[in-house]
């Protein structure tokens, strides 16, 4: 954190430092995007960084503005605009500091090595889909054809060849398919709560035109929780709130379920025949989503007697970037270095499943992409998963 403090205080803009006086937030998605494709693909080594929260005036003095302390809560997903929009990957922390009791906000952009960078897909009418920007000096430009012509011929000439690269699930030999088992998505926490809860509701229903409606309410309630879980009288408007809100209430229980007690691990590997490592490898995948799959997007709470724990950040670093979308599922992993000759993990800790039984008898294509900084093009290719 005190590097993160000393380019606050003392860095002044440049080709590898950004000062930015307010927020992105979810309207400046366009600028997050361009400023860190821009930072991205700069001539610089080592890390690059944009300060949120600090500008400079006219005769060059700095001052400082508070950002909101909602901004670094996940809302827009800064990470995850740029898995989605950005290619090769590109590794962002977001961080906090406070700078003379105003609180700023510090991008880091990990060591860019795999120029050029890239927009994946269309954001908008002016940032389209193969559009890439560089930072210099204290400008942004859009990169031009020629530009970009040579980053790809520097980046011919010491490469490794796609071809030389397997991708698969681990075993003997490299698989193409991974066979998962299906559960009853039925037993989940939330579901069985919901079940007993709609029974009180349609005991209700048909019981109350007799004028008995609380003496059934009281005896299904003592049937379906235990006669020592005490009876609370509530309307059918409170038991429906109460049934949207159980998926809130039993998150913790839930994912226990879905991906410690039935759920499933996954894991890839990748194996660099070629004749010199890769370097500084990520791989990035796209499954579909359904309402009958679920994949976790952190590792799920730890159970310990009575209680839920939190992960140590070990434990919640060392897991994948996921980003969940409406149809589809966008996983990103950080490999580093890939040595010739020896299978090596795609994740640190595999990515956790569970499919329930609607899709019993079903599979699903994963799309991947291996990207590194001496790649000559990216390694792709598609794997399958069938469920049973």
């Amino acid at each position: 954190m005190n590097h993160l403090l000393k380019i606050a205080r003392t860095a002044t803009p440049g080709t590898e430092v950004q000062f930015r006086k307010h927020k992105y937030g979810s309207g400046g998605i366009q600028s997050f995007l361009r400023d860190v494709l821009a930072l991205a693909n700069a001539s610089v080594n080592g890390p690059r960084y944009i300060v949120v929260g600090a500008e400079f005036d006219s005769k060059a003095q700095r001052s400082f503005h508070s950002i909101d302390a909602e901004d670094f809560s996940g809302k827009p997903s800064y990470q995850a605009l740029a898995n989605e929009y950005i290619e090769p990957p590109v590794r962002i922390r977001y961080k906090p500091i406070t700078v003379d009791g105003k609180r700023l906000g510090v991008f880091e952009i990990g060591d860019s090595q795999d120029r050029p960078y890239m927009m994946r897909i269309d954001y908008s009418e002016k940032l389209r889909r193969g559009d890439a920007y560089v930072r210099s000096k204290e400008s942004i430009m859009k990169m031009g054809r020629r530009q970009l012509g040579e980053l790809f011929e520097r980046k011919f000439r010491d490469s490794v060849s796609a071809g030389d690269i397997e991708i698969g699930f681990p075993g003997e030999i490299i698989h193409k398919d991974l066979t998962l088992d299906s559960c009853d998505l039925s037993k989940l926490p939330s579901a069985e709560a919901s079940k007993k809860l709609n029974q009180l509701i349609d005991i209700r229903a048909k019981s109350q035109n007799s004028g008995s409606t609380t003496v059934m309410a009281r005896l299904t309630h003592a049937r379906l929780f235990g006669a020592d879980d005490l009876y609370v009288a509530r309307s059918t408007d409170e038991l429906m709130q109460e049934i949207a809100e159980l998926r809130r209430k039993y998150r913790d229980q839930d994912n226990h379920f879905l991906f410690e007690s039935r759920g499933e691990h996954m894991q890839m590997v990748i194996y660099n025949q070629g004749e010199e490592p890769i370097i500084d490898a990520s791989l990035s995948l796209i499954m579909p989503n359904h309402n009958a799959f679920y994949v976790a997007d952190t590792l799920p709470r730890v159970q310990r007697n009575d209680g839920y724990f939190d992960r140590t950040p070990d434990e919640i670093a060392a897991y994948p970037s996921v980003t969940l979308k409406d149809d589809s599922v966008q996983v990103t992993s950080k490999i580093g270095d890939i040595a010739v000759g020896e299978p090596v993990d795609a994740f640190a800790a595999p990515l956790r499943l569970c499919v329930g039984k609607d899709l019993s008898g079903k599979r699903f294509g994963i799309r991947y992409a291996l990207h590194g900084q001496n790649l000559r093009s990216p390694a792709k290719g598609n794997l399958r998963l069938v469920f049973r």
